[in-house]
């Protein structure tokens, strides 16, 4: 019988994923659990397995193309199976976006993606979504020079010039950019999507490279569309001397030397960190509409910048863990993240997240909460200052580190109480013996 190879969902926020290799050929006999290809996804490289046994007989979407989740990617089947009926399904499902690709090149624009919302926040409903899919792409042959720049429906040029209103003007929701029926519609009844900001002189526009957004670029944009506006943040400053702590680090440091391990600034900041957070549970939260989710165990992600974007591996029960065993577990973490080798568990369940940009010179900084999460902690760089200490003036080693909170789980006492215990612990780390 048949097996289907499809572009499965392998992590809860994927939505589409990019084809990076073929470990198999078209004819290459396959065994059940043989790795038929590896993927991009919107947080690591992943491979996929192949459910059954026999002949790849069909190789359908190529190394390089990003297709929807659920997406038929190949087929396996005995050599004399009969798979006409499953390539005659994959088909269908794949002409309408490439007549729409065909008819796009046809007028020289850019191919147009399958139609989706472009952003969580502009979900248009399934009968709008068919009415958009079944107007063609093709743009009209004669306009003016500047109308042709603008991507927009043949039915969405009509109304704008049945109503007077100019393309230019209006802001697209369809696939790239794309002006359709609603964005006319709302501007011509003043609702959103509303009239783009222009200049009055309307210029050519400046040379650019097309630079396309990698899985993993696409979930943080989602993401943050899903934070930083729905979500009230506020935000919590204070300045740490952290001249014991460095003190402290040297010394471990140097009883360690033998071994090979190193013990860096951020695995102490997770370690106190978690132990503030245990005498403060009410900021190891989360918000979950009808309820706040207060956790009984401090799993703390470490944010670590990769090439295309941002991912943070998450250090389990980090409050139960020593700093030598902290140190082992994030380093091997932040190297498999790098290389985009992370598993889903390993990067999603954070109760609180930390992001220091002290290693890039960034004196203090504020950090946007990574939902369902309600707290991150953004660090600064350690810096040599002039201090006033018992009347007097003296060098220190300052830190300025700020809390992003959301207001809805979280308040400013809390938040204000957790950074006062988060100092005092750096200040004095013996808390770590404790």
């Amino acid at each position: 019988m048949a097996t289907r190879v499809v572009m499965s969902k392998l992590s809860p926020t994927m939505e589409e994923g990019r084809v990076l290799h073929w470990l198999k050929k078209e004819g290459d006999p396959v065994e059940s659990g043989d790795v038929l290809l590896e993927v991009e996804t919107d947080k690591a490289n992943m491979e996929i397995e192949a459910m059954g046994s026999g002949i790849l007989r069909n190789i359908l979407v190529p190394e390089d193309a990003t297709v929807p989740t659920g997406t038929l990617l190949g087929v396996i089947a005995s050599e004399d199976e009969d798979i006409s009926a499953i390539l005659a399904e994959a088909e269908a499902h794949a002409a309408p976006s490439e007549e729409a690709a065909e008819s796009q090149k046809a007028a020289g624009a850019e191919a147009v993606p399958a139609p989706q919302p472009t952003s969580p926040l502009q979900t248009a409903s399934p009968a709008a979504a068919a009415q958009e899919q079944a107007e063609p792409v093709e743009e009209p042959a004669a306009q003016a020079p500047d109308a042709r720049r603008v991507k927009a429906s043949p039915l969405a040029r009509r109304m704008a010039q049945e109503r007077g209103i100019e393309l230019r003007l209006v802001g697209g929701s369809g696939p790239g950019g794309r002006i359709i029926k609603r964005d006319i519609e709302a501007a011509a009844t003043g609702g959103a999507p509303a009239f783009k900001a222009v200049s009055t002189e309307l210029g050519p526009e400046p040379p650019y490279e097309r630079v396309e957004l990698s899985q993993l670029r696409k979930a943080i944009a989602r993401n943050l569309a899903q934070s930083l506006g729905p979500v009230p943040h506020f935000f919590l400053t204070t300045e740490i001397d952290m001249g014991r702590v460095s003190e402290l680090r040297s010394e471990l440091n140097e009883s360690l030397e033998e071994t090979g391990l190193k013990i860096g600034i951020n695995e102490i900041l997770v370690k106190i960190a978690a132990q503030a957070l245990l005498e403060h549970p009410s900021v190891n939260v989360a918000f979950a509409e009808d309820h706040i989710r207060r956790f009984t165990r401090v799993d703390i992600g470490i944010a670590v910048a990769i090439d295309d974007g941002l991912i943070t591996p998450v250090l389990r029960d980090a409050a139960a863990k020593g700093l030598r065993q902290i140190s082992t577990e994030s380093r091997e973490l932040i190297a498999r993240a790098r290389a985009k080798k992370l598993a889903p568990e390993e990067y999603q369940g954070a109760t609180f997240t930390i992001s220091n940009l002290g290693m890039y010179d960034i004196d203090e900084f504020t950090a946007v909460i990574n939902p369902p999460a309600a707290t991150i902690l953004a660090v600064g760089a350690i810096r040599e200052k002039p201090v006033v200490v018992n009347g007097a003036i003296e060098i220190r080693s300052r830190m300025r580190v700020t809390l992003s909170c959301d207001h809805r789980a979280v308040d400013g006492a809390m938040g204000a109480e957790f950074l006062a215990t988060l100092r005092r612990m750096l200040e004095n780390p013996l808390h770590l013996v404790l």
